[in-house]
């Protein structure tokens, strides 16, 4: 054999020293701690990234505020039907409403519609009967329902909302009367007896409004500087609005005089929008042969909406009674209310108001 032909192959002794060598690096590279041992972690100049997840707080769905009790927080609404004819005032409850709703019925007196979720009321009252009003304004807000009687065409259009019919032929012992007061002004419940009736897994209502972020002020298009707002149902009532900048509420009076309830202190409420919606004939009558009216709540019309010592005029609008109603300003946008309580006037288009 040629020895040139394979002078690129290495001997034995050089295979046997490469060997070594390639062992020595190996367990150099190892620094020297064997199996046991793990390879230094590479250095960086810049810190790891973390990956951080922010979830906002709950809030209560009919307030905007931080919800501070989990189970309030998934708790159904409750609506009480209450009276506001001068014999029923002071009214009981109506401080605790996270929400609440003025119809005008016959005569131009008003009722309201008044919505609990976060609080309770004991005792709420005078409850009373029920509006061909009622079951649009309440279907997209579910849960239950407590007036004491009306027009039977009513009821079944009740029966035909999603709520839970509380009232006092289907749910007599909720209800007592009071002494003090004559009939039919002295029927009164309270949210926690009424809520007895919650049906197994029954669910929150939806957000009525859009709220503003924590330092976020009301500034809708078109806003201006507000006080005071007045304006009139008709002969039998009118409602004032004066804003307590201490308190953070606009104040409530009716027919000249503050609006209180039994304890004495008045109504205040966070926001305030009066609504505009035309009022139709339902061609039924009260007992005193009065014609009874429903107010339209499906459309969309005018609205005055005050907040944090401010005033914009925006729009209303309504699909269908499921549909949430939305309240944008000037530029189509949504009306942010503050966090709070909001009062909804349903006022008949064309009635007067003053704001100062």
């Amino acid at each position: 054999m040629n020895p040139t032909s394979h002078s690129h192959l290495p001997t034995r002794r050089a295979t046997v020293a490469l060997a070594a060598a390639s062992a020595l690096l190996l367990a150099a590279c190892g620094g020297g701690g064997g199996a046991k041992r793990k390879a230094a972690a590479p250095t960086s100049s810049e810190p790891p990234t973390i990956a951080t997840t922010t979830t906002a707080p709950p809030t209560y769905p009919l307030t905007g505020l931080l919800a501070t009790d989990p189970v309030i927080l998934g708790r159904p609404a409750l609506i009480v039907k209450i009276e506001n004819a001068p014999e029923a005032r002071p009214q009981s409850g109506l401080d605790a409403a996270d929400v609440i709703y003025e119809e005008r019925v016959e005569g131009t007196i008003v009722r309201f519609m008044a919505v609990f979720q976060s609080r309770d009321a004991d005792p709420v009252g005078p409850v009373r009967s029920l509006r061909s009003t009622d079951p649009p304004v309440v279907t997209p807000i579910g849960g239950l329902f407590a007036y004491s009687g009306g027009i039977g065409a009513f009821i079944a259009l009740l029966h035909q909302a999603p709520v839970v019919d509380v009232g006092v032929n289907a749910f007599d012992a909720a209800y007592y009367r009071r002494p003090g007061r004559p009939a039919p002004h002295n029927l009164y419940s309270s949210t926690p007896r009424l809520r007895q009736r919650t049906p197994a897994g029954a669910k929150p209502p939806p957000p009525l409004f859009t709220y503003l972020g924590p330092g976020e002020p009301f500034a809708p298009a078109g806003v201006g500087p507000a006080t005071h707002l007045d304006m009139s149902f008709g002969p039998l009532t009118s409602a004032t609005w004066d804003w307590d900048p201490q308190a953070g509420v606009w104040r409530r009076g009716t027919n000249g005089t503050p609006h209180t309830v039994e304890s004495g202190a008045q109504l205040g409420f966070t926001n305030v929008i009066l609504q505009y919606v035309p009022y139709r004939n339902t061609g039924q009558v009260d007992p005193v042969r009065e014609p009874v009216d429903e107010a339209v709540v499906v459309g969309s019309g005018d609205a005055i909406i005050l907040s944090q010592g401010k005033v914009v005029k925006g729009t209303w609008t309504k699909g269908s009674a499921g549909d949430v109603t939305r309240y944008t300003d000037a530029a189509g946008q949504p009306v942010k209310l503050a966090p709070g309580t909001t009062w909804v006037m349903l006022a008949p288009v064309g009635a007067a108001f003053h704001v100062q």
